[in-house]
């Protein structure tokens, strides 16, 4: 995995492992999710990895990484259609740097409309200047290639 330890604490880190303050709407042994402290949407949560990961350029074409991104997704798939089943427009993603705001790989995962509408602005993609990258992107960009034999 592309976990490493942080050497300062990482707030991301401290929710993951103890969750006093943050009231977690999902938790297992790879990712937590919480509710986002400024939400930029109707519903907008965070899902995260338990070990610290600092960004997504970190992680790799490996079969550990792109099973991490597909289980974060699928959990703020999951949690989203449960709280905000009426929305029908959701996004998940990801900042890449140097726009993420925390050194520590989240998911956004974002029933729109956003509030206020110019929330959206940092929701874009600026091409090879990074931005925010759609989740499937990200895990088309990660896919372990298969090994084919002659």
């Amino acid at each position: 995995m592309a976990g490493a330890t942080s050497p300062t604490p990482c707030v991301f880190c401290q929710i993951a492992r103890n969750s006093a303050s943050t009231p977690l709407l999902h938790s297992d042994e790879k990712v937590v999710a919480f509710q986002d402290i400024k939400p930029a949407a109707y519903r907008h949560y965070l899902v995260i990895s338990v070990d610290h990961i600092p960004t997504v350029r970190d992680l790799q074409r490996r079969a550990e990484d792109y099973s991490l991104v597909r289980h974060m997704l699928n959990v703020g798939q999951e949690l989203l259609q449960q709280d905000a089943p009426q929305s029908n427009q959701y996004r998940f993603g990801f900042h890449q740097p140097p726009l993420n705001s925390v050194n520590h790989l989240h998911l956004h995962c974002l029933s729109l409309p956003f509030i206020p509408r110019w929330k959206h602005v940092k929701y874009l993609s600026l091409g090879p200047l990074g931005g925010f990258i759609e989740a499937e992107k990200l895990l088309e960009k990660i896919k372990p290639l298969s090994s084919t034999s002659s």
